[in-house]
């Protein structure tokens, strides 16, 4: 365009570097408590979490694992690109005691602080059987709340949570209905 009609000339040479892209981060945090584990949900929800790394996965982006139960925070999954087989070291992952779910998700917003991913989300699956409503992190771009609470009498305490951090908000088992999953828009919010 500098050189209109004219010959090409160096000087109507125009250089743009391009911005390098950083792919985004999908940090999932895991409640491996005992409640999880005698529910089933603890199976259902590593079910869920292949479906989203293969997702991950497929758009190159990164992924971050942490598991939380029993007073404590574990690093399963450092962030990285995810990985295209995910059940090797997925399926060993168990679950007991209580559900440090503050503790998770202090660890969590630490993860994501440092990271220089374009985009930053926060999946917590849990079914929410913790009296703790923590602060949502703030170095978060995305939350979501995958309820996994199959009791008779629900607490919906992940509700609560979700509406607390206006989060977006899918139960497992209308999840497991629904054709696209919650790796979709997020046409749920809770509120």
């Amino acid at each position: 365009m500098a050189r209109g009609n004219a010959d090409l000339h160096e000087a109507h040479l125009r250089f743009r570097p391009e911005e390098p892209t950083q792919p985004a981060l999908h940090c999932f945090l895991l409640d491996c408590s005992a409640s999880m584990r005698s529910s089933g949900a603890l199976a259902q929800a590593k079910g869920l979490l292949l479906s989203l790394m293969d997702e991950a996965y497929r758009r190159r982006d990164q992924v971050a694992l942490l598991c939380f139960a029993g007073g404590t925070v574990e690093l399963r999954l450092a962030p990285r690109r995810a990985p295209a087989w995910n059940e090797r070291w997925i399926a060993p992952i168990g679950g007991g005691g209580g559900t440090p779910l503050a503790l998770g998700v202090a660890a969590a917003g630490r993860l994501l602080q440092r990271s220089r991913a374009r985009q930053r989300s926060l999946w917590l699956l849990t079914d929410g059987r913790s009296r703790e409503l923590p602060a949502a992190p703030s170095s978060v771009d995305e939350l979501s709340v995958v309820d996994f609470e199959s009791a008779r009498l629900p607490l919906a305490r992940a509700l609560q949570l979700a509406s607390a951090w206006g989060a977006a908000y899918w139960r497992y088992r209308d999840m497991a209905v629904a054709a696209d999953g919650p790796v979709g828009p997020a046409s749920a919010r809770a509120g």
